[in-house]
């Protein structure tokens, strides 16, 4: 029941898995009550209804595809998504934007975690602090156990999120006048991209560890089939919740701030609906939260092997990751319930800043150069063919990153040319192209090697159930 691998490289032989559960662990993933707050946020930054569901649309289809580029890389790598990070950024390089990655994982399990105890806080007659500890044990427990758990509890929750939303949906359009607030149109170019940039955040923020759960699936799986089955689970699931947050935000005007989870279920239920609701809510953070509880870990181990050269950890280390990671999540948790939205709007906002730049220049790399052909043991010897550090892959993601900065706009910090624009926000859109143009451009005068075929490890090397 308990995986013993982390990071390193999944043999044919224990290769497993259909790509339904892609579907369902993706859908499941969307299907909760974080995605519905964010598409809240449209209406409650400003936007109508209209307008914020065609806008949050478009950029579910733009971030989605960019996920689930990443999402086909698993089968054909078998590895981890940040530690194939090393081919562009070095061995010691890629810690860069993996520092990064581990500090949203904590952001969005921290997130969760707030809305999760919420919801255990109603449905037990508790805290919400003690709401949202009970929760971290579950993702402990579920994070412990590893793959497998992780997928079956993503097929489970797939089924209660799709009726959970389908009563939801049900009681909304018998109980209100959806058309009414559908007819509200006042388009506007900062509210429309915003919605945009908040679905399509909320997409790409994925791609850091979605080839986590494709990596075990066979190696002769299709990269098309793939990509379709990771995102259309994701983009169907996530347009459904912010859908309903954008209807849920329009009816509740100022009272959704700090109540987002009672106001919701007060939409639709009461008595004991209220509380299979509460609980479905509950259910629906487990799949993304151990998402992100068990990319953490990988994240932090990928980081000190890096230095330690390690191609695989311990289950003792392993432990340690994912208790250290889950504990600083839950504090975070703890601290900030009470600022919960308006904190969380600016950091998923701010987050395209660092992704999008890393997105690209993977993205590029593997589907425009190196393909599936990696240098697996390579990727552990600072003196190999990745080396240390590499200049170019660095520097085109800091050039990715600050060119974004004049462009955003947040609630912490507005770049100085977005009210030149009317307070639009392109950072991302400029984010994803100048680095993949001027990765491409680098990459093709480089003079770097890049092996003929998939080189793996010999026998024994990629064996994870080592004891520290």
């Amino acid at each position: 029941m308990i995986e013993s691998r982390s990071i390193d490289y999944i043999p044919d032989s224990e290769r497993h898995g259909r790509l339904f559960s892609q579907f369902t662990l993706w859908l499941s993933a969307n299907l909760q009550v974080t995605a519905i707050v964010t598409g809240a946020l449209a209406v409650v930054l400003g936007g109508d209804v209209f307008w914020s569901l065609v806008g949050l649309l478009l950029g579910q289809v733009m971030g989605g595809a960019i996920m689930a580029l990443h999402g086909a890389q698993g089968p054909q790598l078998g590895l981890p998504q940040m530690i194939s990070s090393r081919v562009q950024f070095g061995v010691y390089g890629a810690v860069v934007p993996i520092v990064l990655v581990c500090l949203m994982y904590v952001g969005f399990s921290a997130s969760g975690s707030v809305l999760a105890g919420q919801a255990i806080a109603q449905l037990l007659n508790v805290s919400d602090s003690l709401g949202i500890m009970i929760f971290a044990l579950v993702i402990m427990l579920l994070t412990i156990l590893g793959y497998r758990a992780i997928h079956r509890v993503g097929r489970i929750a797939s089924i209660v999120g799709v009726i959970a939303f389908v009563f939801m949906f049900a009681q909304l359009f018998a109980r209100y006048d959806i058309g009414m607030l559908l007819a509200n149109r006042h388009f506007t170019l900062p509210g429309f991209l915003l919605s945009m940039s908040l679905s399509a955040s909320w997409q790409i923020a994925f791609g850091p560890y979605v080839a986590d759960y494709s990596r075990y699936l066979p190696c002769t799986t299709s990269p098309v089939r793939t990509f379709f089955a990771v995102g259309l689970g994701s983009v169907i699931g996530a347009q459904a919740a912010m859908t309903f947050g954008v209807f849920a935000a329009a009816l509740a005007g100022n009272q959704f701030s700090h109540h987002e989870v009672s106001y919701i279920v007060g939409l639709g239920a009461s008595g004991a609906i209220a509380a299979l609701l509460y609980f479905s809510i509950a259910f629906g953070k487990i799949t993304v939260t151990t998402l992100n509880a068990y990319g953490s870990f990988m994240s932090m181990a990928t980081i000190v092997s890096g230095f330690r050269g390690q191609h695989m950890i311990s289950n003792r280390h392993r432990l340690l990751y994912i208790l250290g990671m889950v504990g600083v999540s839950t504090w975070v948790a703890l601290a900030g319930r009470h600022s919960f939205l308006k904190e969380f709007s600016a950091f998923i906002l701010f987050l395209l800043a660092f992704f999008t730049p890393w997105s690209a220049i993977n993205l590029v790399d593997f589907y425009c150069f190196t393909q599936s052909r990696y240098d697996i043991p390579a990727l552990s010897d600072p003196d190999g063919r990745y080396g240390r550090w590499n200049g170019i892959g660095i520097g085109v993601y800091l050039i990715g990153v600050l060119v974004q900065l004049p462009f955003i706009s947040t609630s912490f910090y507005t770049g100085p040319l977005v009210d030149a624009l009317g307070g639009t926000d392109i950072s991302w859109i400029l984010g994803l192209a100048v680095p993949a143009l001027l990765y491409y451009v680098c990459a093709r005068a480089s003079s770097r090697s890049i092996s003929e075929d998939l080189i793996l490890p010999t026998p024994g090397q990629g064996k994870g159930n080592v004891h520290g």
